[in-house]
């Protein structure tokens, strides 16, 4: 039996979402002792950053150290879909107050810091205060092809995912789920930030008896920051026909260095944030 047989038995039917297999071993070896000495990493002269605990898309293969950090999602009523921007705090950090944005989102700590990594730390899009209406749009580098006629700037709506269970675009499995690209709180910058919007019905399904996913999913739609924390490249999930050498065909596949993410498996990640720039 292998490994992922013996962690996914066959009559469950699905994986198990939120195993927690990262974060859970590693917290529990981070006393007072251990958080000061990660805490010596974030000393410089910023706002925010520091150890943080977040909820990843699973890394399984490749030099990738942790996975990529889910973004929670929310659909109105016209079925727009946008990116849960957590609520402003003021904190002091080392006799300075610095405005953070973070709350508890279905039992969990969530944080603009997740996201503070490859640079992303100096966008104006990660500035607690910044206004954006937080609605995802479409990405004019998508590769995938449903969105080709998308103009810039158009918001992601439900309905463009409606042919989820019988999707493929010729890699991998077909009717697994529908995907695809958008850019979060940040239309305006040089350095965007990427999103991967799936939604599968396996993920509705886990849903149902998940706090974190029923809190941070809406209709069987879930997004993820699409960076790979090896060295900040932008993954593909079901773009890349070469994955299936390296068993990713219905995984996120970066061909960079061969990282390989799981979307259907989400755990959790203690790693160190970067602080933001104050000047």
């Amino acid at each position: 039996m292998s490994a992922d047989e013996d962690k996914y038995p066959a009559e469950s039917g699905r994986r198990r979402f939120v195993k927690g297999v990262v974060g859970g071993a590693a917290l529990a070896g981070v006393g007072a002792t251990g958080a000061v000495s990660m805490n010596t990493l974030t000393t410089s002269s910023g706002a925010g950053g520091g150890p943080v605990e977040a909820m990843v898309i699973e890394n399984t293969a490749g030099p990738a150290p942790r996975g990529m950090p889910q973004i929670p999602i929310e659909i109105d009523d016209d079925g727009f879909i946008k990116g849960v921007w957590p609520e402003i705090q003021t904190e002091t950090v080392e006799g300075v107050e610095v405005e953070v944005a973070r709350e508890d989102i279905g039992g969990v700590t969530y944080s603009q810091e997740w996201f503070q990594y490859c640079g992303l730390e100096s966008n104006n899009a990660l500035d607690p205060s910044y206004e954006s209406d937080n609605y995802l749009i479409a990405d004019p580098s998508t590769k995938y092809e449903w969105q080709s006629d998308m103009s810039e700037g158009q918001q992601i709506n439900i309905s463009d995912f409606e042919d989820y269970k019988t999707w493929g675009n010729d890699i991998g499995s077909t009717g697994i789920g529908k995907a695809g690209s958008a850019i979060w709180r940040s239309g305006d910058s040089e350095n965007p930030m990427p999103v991967t919007i799936l939604r599968s019905e396996a993920i509705e399904q886990a849903a149902q008896d998940n706090e974190w996913l029923s809190a941070s999913t809406d209709q069987g739609v879930i997004a993820w920051l699409n960076k790979c924390t090896h060295f900040c490249c932008v993954p593909g999930y079901k773009t890349a026909s070469g994955s299936a050498k390296y068993n990713a065909a219905d995984k996120v596949y970066c061909a960079c260095h061969q990282s390989v993410y799981d979307p259907l498996s989400i755990v959790t990640a203690l790693y160190i944030s970067r602080p933001r720039p104050t000047g």
